[in-house]
C-alpha cells in the first residue's frame, strides 16, 4: 500500500497540468519573446464552447498553433478567436470589488479561476497527502518513504530555522503555520518547473497575498502578545518626546516594507529564472523564423542553457522557500518581542 501515496501525489500534480493544458486561455503576440514571457501571466479557464470562435487564424498562426516562417508566436488553435468566451469557473462579487473583477466583459462583476489557482489547489492536496503518515511515523518509527522524507524535512524546519529565533515555547505555537507556509510555497515553486505547468508564485498577486499574510500574523501576533495599544506604543524605543512622532512613522513604514520585500523578492526570483529559460527558447523561433537551418543549428546550445538554468532553479525554488519562511519567522519574532 505504500505505493498509493506516490501515485495519489503524482495525480495531484499531473491533473492541474492536463487542465491548464487545455482549457487555459491561450496567449498570442506579433512578438516572439512577448508571447513566451506572457505564459508567465495569470491564464483565465475557459470552456471548449467559448474556444470554438470563428476558426479565424490569429497573426503568424498556421492553424495547429505553432509560429510561422516569420517568428510570429502563434495562439493554441481557435483559442485567441474566442472572443473573450465566459470562464469555466466563476463566481459573483459584490459592485464594491469591480475593480478586480476578473472578466470585465460580462454583466456584472465576476472572480474568475485561472491556471494559478489551479496549482495554489494542488499545494495544498500535496502537503495533506505527503504529510498523511508523518505522525504515526513520529509516533511509532514505522513509515514510508514519503513519511520519512516529510517528517526529516519538518524537523529541520522546526529546529533549525523556528525555535533558534523564537525559542521553544512560543516557537512550537507557531510551528505550524511556518511549516504550512515553506511547504505550499516549497510545492509551488517546484511544480512550477515541470513542463506544461504554471508558477504560481511568479505572479506578484500570490507573493502579495502571502506576505500580507506574513504581515496579518506580526501585527495580530504582537497586539495579542503585548496588548493592542502597547504594540503600537513599543515600536519606537525610548528616545526623546520631540523624535517620538517621526520615528513613529518611521517605523510604521518599515513595519509594512518588510512583507513587501518579502513580495518582491519571492516574485522576482521565481519569474526571473522564467525569463531567462524563456528567453533561450525564443532565441530558437527568432533565428528559426529567419533561417530554418540557422534555427536548427542554435536549437542544441539554447537547449541546452535552458536545462542548465532549469537545474539553478530547482535549487532556488528551494532556496526562496526557505528565505520567504526564515525571514517571516524573523519578522513575525519581532513584532512579538519589541526588545529585538
Amino acid at each position: 500500500m505504500s505505493f498509493l501515496r506516490p501515485l495519489l501525489a503524482l495525480a495531484v500534480i499531473a491533473l492541474p497540468i492536463w487542465i491548464s493544458g487545455n482549457y487555459a486561455e491561450h496567449h498570442s503576440s506579433d512578438n516572439v519573446f512577448s508571447g513566451l514571457f506572457m505564459h508567465l501571466m495569470p491564464a483565465t479557464l475557459v470552456s471548449h464552447d467559448a474556444d470554438q470562435g470563428t476558426g479565424e487564424q490569429a497573426p503568424g498562426d498556421d492553424g495547429h498553433g505553432h509560429a510561422d516562417g516569420h517568428g510570429h508566436a502563434g495562439a493554441h488553435a481557435g483559442a485567441a478567436s474566442h472572443g473573450g468566451g465566459a470562464p469555466l469557473i466563476s463566481l459573483p462579487m459584490p459592485a464594491a470589488l469591480a475593480a478586480l473583477d476578473g472578466d470585465p466583459g460580462h454583466d456584472g462583476a465576476q472572480m474568475v479561476f485561472t491556471n494559478l489557482q489551479l496549482f495554489q489547489v494542488a499545494a495544498v492536496l500535496l502537503i495533506f497527502i505527503c504529510f498523511m503518515g508523518v505522525p504515526r511515523y513520529l509516533r511509532t518509527g514505522q513509515g514510508d518513504f514519503l513519511s520519512r522524507l516529510f517528517a526529516g524535512f519538518a524537523m529541520w524546519v522546526r529546529d533549525d530555522m523556528v525555535l533558534p529565533v523564537m525559542g521553544r515555547e512560543r516557537g512550537l505555537a507557531f510551528l505550524p503555520f511556518f511549516l504550512s507556509m515553506f511547504f505550499f510555497i516549497l510545492f509551488m515553486n517546484l511544480m512550477g518547473l515541470i513542463p506544461g505547468s504554471a508558477t504560481a508564485t511568479a505572479s506578484i498577486f500570490v507573493t502579495c497575498g502571502l506576505a500580507l499574510i506574513t504581515l496579518t500574523v506580526m501585527i495580530g501576533g504582537g497586539m495579542i502578545a503585548q496588548g493592542p495599544l502597547a504594540f503600537w506604543k513599543n515600536l519606537v524605543p525610548h528616545v526623546p518626546a520631540a523624535l517620538w512622532p517621526l520615528l513613529f512613522v518611521v517605523e510604521i513604514v518599515g513595519l509594512f516594507i518588510k512583507p513587501f520585500a518579502l513580495m518582491i523578492r519571492l516574485f522576482a526570483n521565481m519569474s526571473g529564472g522564467h525569463m531567462v529559460v524563456l528567453s533561450f527558447m525564443g532565441l530558437i523561433f527568432l533565428f528559426g523564423g529567419r533561417s530554418l537551418g540557422v534555427g536548427y543549428a542554435i536549437s542544441p546550445a539554447a537547449v541546452g542553457f535552458s536545462v542548465f538554468i532549469m537545474i539553478i532553479e530547482s535549487f532556488v525554488a528551494m532556496v526562496q522557500a526557505f528565505i520567504f519562511t526564515q525571514l517571516s519567522i524573523i519578522f513575525v519574532n519581532a513584532a512579538i518581542h519589541p526588545e529585538h
